[in-house]
């Protein structure tokens, strides 16, 4: 079921893990997601943003900066693919001579480094620590092109999600860290009107491009929205209840995935003033 076939069918997972305290049980965690995903015949992972090693800024610690030490955590992590035979979309920060980026880094299941995307559109907060290297990419698992938006960039700026849709994406990774584990609002009910308005934005992000969005959030005490799985028509098909550490596995059916409205857009209805 991981490989694509004649049904035309991908089976992804997202892992919506916990913040833990240090790198190594990071890294352990990843190691137990992609076992579990493994025997489930996952075709690839997606964890959250920057899940190695945390999310600067936020109400929980991050270890001071150590590039060292990421790259031995991407030489596991491609260890722990290879071992496993899973496809990996895992968060990351990452050094180089512009800056600090926030970076989801695409592993493939032999291991090999296929590629990263940066976060582009950086939030206020996030502007002291990291940089954007200003490019898109497109990525494949199993023959399926996929892109990749992080956290802001997926719910304020609507183009992150288009570029890959327009290129032949069937799906988007969302990898995200929205909400808190110290204060917030405990939520019950997905989707539901009166809260903020992030999943929402994940329909929106597959409707208007007939494509499937799969956003990543933290396992939390006060998450602002679920790890999800939006099918083509805005429909959701499944996410992790609130605050619970899961690997959500989903099979998808590509043939829905058509991207007709991103193909759809004309920029020549939009010309500069």
């Amino acid at each position: 079921m991981g490989q694509t076939s004649a049904t035309s069918s991908l089976r992804i997972g997202l892992a919506a893990a916990r913040n833990a305290p240090s790198v190594e049980e990071r890294l352990q965690t990843v190691d137990r997601f992609l076992e579990d995903a493994c025997a489930q015949d996952v075709a690839i992972v997606c964890f959250p943003e920057t899940y190695i090693p945390g999310l600067r800024g936020q109400d929980f610690s991050a270890p001071p900066l150590d590039q060292r030490r990421q790259q031995a955590a991407l030489e596991e992590i491609r260890a722990l693919a290879r071992r496993h035979g899973v496809a990996v979309v895992i968060g990351m920060e990452w050094e180089s001579a512009a800056g600090l980026h926030n970076v989801a880094f695409v592993v493939s299941r032999d291991g090999a480094i296929v590629g990263y995307q940066a976060k582009n559109q950086i939030p206020l907060e996030e502007e002291p620590f990291y940089v954007p290297d200003g490019r898109r990419r497109l990525f494949e698992v199993d023959g399926v092109p996929f892109g990749i938006t992080i956290c802001h960039e997926g719910w304020r700026y609507p183009e992150s999600v288009r570029w890959s849709a327009v290129r032949g994406a069937r799906l988007v990774f969302h990898p995200q860290l929205t909400g808190s584990d110290r204060a917030g609002v405990t939520i019950d009910r997905w989707g539901d009107l009166s809260l903020p308005y992030y999943e929402k934005a994940m329909v929106a992000r597959s409707v208007e491009n007939t494509i499937y969005f799969a956003s990543v959030n933290y396992a939390m005490r006060y998450q602002d929205s679920a790890t999800s799985l939006i099918g083509p028509d805005g429909d959701c098909l499944a996410y992790v209840p609130y605050g619970r550490e899961q690997l959500l596995v989903h099979d998808i059916d590509l043939s829905r995935a058509t991207g007709f409205c991103a193909r759809r857009f004309n920029p020549a209805f939009y010309p500069p003033t």
